[in-house]
């Protein structure tokens, strides 16, 4: 799994820069993962034939992934191709694992002098960097598959259409703030907690963020008639699909982590 681990960290990188509020920074974000995915590729000593067959197509679906996906969330259209490049590149590196090169080079190097705490002594390299690859995945590029879904169900609306609605009445996602902060943490605390063989703990996370949300839900609730027409049945829709998809996201990286 060393060719997945280095490109979720090229995509969970990209999608993170693409996050930046400066459009000088974000418009370099897919250069910034693929620069990324074939540093680390080297650094891990994946030189053999089937690592740059791989990479070439884990380069490619990156780009694609950005390309499509800044579209889809733009106007609204081609959520399934975007989502469909992030899921091609991870069964494409996943088919041909097989082929990878033994991880080592410099990053093997780096372990091995490292003086790592005990739950990390004896990781190999690929479960390393798989680990890490998830974990930054989870951040920027796992917000950006919630968002896609949203959109997709009209849950939320593409972002052009939202800044020109603004005024008449905020998204749902500006509704019920900190979705966009809260959603990659309660990611990253379930996969730790899953990793360290807390699932219990974890559950709890997800039991707290209902509770938490429930009184804001119930407010929103009691203010339809006030909003009546303004779509404010948005919110509740948007915090349980955007729950469930962020869940979801979590337990399928806990499940390849393991």
């Amino acid at each position: 799994m060393t060719w997945l681990g280095v490109w979720l960290l090229g995509v969970g990188v990209a999608d993170l820069v693409r996050a930046a509020r400066r459009p000088a920074v974000s418009r370099w974000a897919p250069w910034a993962g693929v620069a990324l995915v074939l540093l680390v590729g080297a650094a891990a000593g994946l030189f053999g034939v089937g690592d740059a067959v791989a990479l070439v197509g884990a380069v490619l679906s990156l780009l694609l992934w950005q390309r499509w996906s800044d579209a889809a969330l733009a106007n609204g259209r081609g959520h399934a191709r975007s989502l469909a490049a992030l899921g091609g590149g991870a069964a494409w590196l996943v088919a041909l694992s097989g082929w990878a090169s033994p991880a080592g080079g410099l990053v093997g190097r780096w372990l091995r002098w490292a003086e790592l705490p005990s739950a990390l002594a004896g990781a190999t390299v690929a479960q390393v960097l798989l680990v890490l690859g998830l974990l930054v995945a989870n951040l920027a590029t796992g917000n950006v598959v919630v968002r896609l879904v949203l959109v997709s169900i009209g849950a939320l609306r593409p972002l052009g259409r939202a800044r020109a609605a603004a005024v008449a009445m905020p998204e749902p996602a500006l509704q019920l703030r900190g979705g966009r902060l809260l959603g990659p943490m309660e990611r990253v605390v379930i996969l730790g907690l899953g990793l360290a063989g807390q699932p219990t703990a974890a559950a709890l996370v997800i039991a707290a963020k209902g509770l938490i949300r429930f009184p804001e839900l119930q407010s929103k609730r009691s203010d339809r008639e006030s909003l009546a027409g303004t779509g404010i049945d948005e919110v509740t829709e948007y915090f349980l699909v955007g729950s469930f998809v962020s869940w979801l996201i979590a337990l399928g990286s806990l499940f390849l982590a393991r």
